[in-house]
């Protein structure tokens, strides 16, 4: 007999070579009075990240990938999990106490919900992420009883997903490595009649490092921009999609990365599968 899963969220969080980060981060996810389960996903890391955790934070889960899988790695910290929902966060995000109760509360009462995005704030300033800032006015139309503005999108570092709508979509595609890959889930589990919303009462906190994104992590993002329109859009708005970065790789000077986007359509175009003509009306009002 298969045991029911636990109703509380369990957290995920994915790191490489960030042990003190991660350590400072799991200090405040122990002191949380949910007690969550907690699964932590090491991307190959060079600094003995998961004996630092082990030895610290004995309770918590370590999965050691054989190699940097990127963003997928989530995907086995999700399966590793035996509770309802997931949290997932990065290496310097976490939750304000009483979030996660409130998440579970908001997901028992909208059994089609999918995903539940945060509000998040960042840094210690407290300042209201500026893509949370732009999810609260979303455009996109809301079915009756949504407990918040309906999305398309999300940010990985303060979001909650139904365990379920997760697996169902397929998680994170492993081509993806890190860099705007929320969007190509967010796309699939709305295929799928799951719900997205952006909630303002369930908090988290992101502290990201000062020096800004990376090099490469920019990199990645307009190449998986580019794929994610080309796996899903609909002719129309993967042209548009193109067009825009393209334009704006090339005024960035990276117009390699779109060398690099070109090669992957041998398996871009296999695995391409358009959203329906509903869909592709409200990916167009925020994309």
């Amino acid at each position: 007999m298969t045991a029911r899963p636990r109703p509380g969220p369990g957290i995920v969080i994915l790191t490489r070579n960030r042990r003190e980060r991660v350590l400072s981060t799991l200090d405040r996810l122990a002191a949380l009075p949910e007690q969550p389960q907690v699964v932590v996903v090491d991307n190959e890391s060079q600094d003995g990240t998961p004996r630092a955790v082990a030895s610290r934070h004995p309770q918590v889960q370590v999965l050691e990938m054989e190699s940097n899988v990127g963003a997928s790695g989530r995907n086995a910290g999700v399966r590793a999990l035996d509770t309802e929902l997931v949290a997932l966060n990065d290496d310097d995000s976490w939750w304000t106490p009483g979030a996660l109760s409130s998440a579970e509360r908001v997901f028992a009462a909208r059994p089609s919900l999918g995903l539940l995005q945060a509000r998040i704030l960042v840094g210690p300033g407290e300042r209201l992420d500026p893509v949370c800032a732009a999810m609260r006015s979303s455009p996109l139309p809301a079915r009756p009883g949504l407990p918040g503005p309906a999305l398309l999108g999300f940010v990985a570092c303060g979001a909650v997903l139904r365990r379920t709508a997760f697996l169902d979509a397929g998680g994170f595609h492993p081509r993806l490595q890190i860099g705007g890959e929320e969007k190509l889930l967010a796309f699939d589990l709305a295929m799928r009649g799951w719900e997205l919303a952006y909630v303002d009462s369930v908090v988290a906190h992101h502290h990201p490092d000062p020096g800004g994104e990376r090099t490469n992590r920019r990199a990645q993002v307009i190449r998986n921009e580019l794929w994610t329109a080309w796996l899903r859009r609909r002719l129309p708005g993967a042209v548009a999609t193109s067009t825009r970065v393209g334009v704006r790789a090339v005024r960035e000077q990276r117009a390699r990365v779109l060398v690099e986007a070109v090669r992957g359509l041998p398996w871009v175009l296999r695995q391409r599968r358009p959203l329906s003509t509903s869909l592709e009306r409200a990916a167009r009002l925020v994309y």
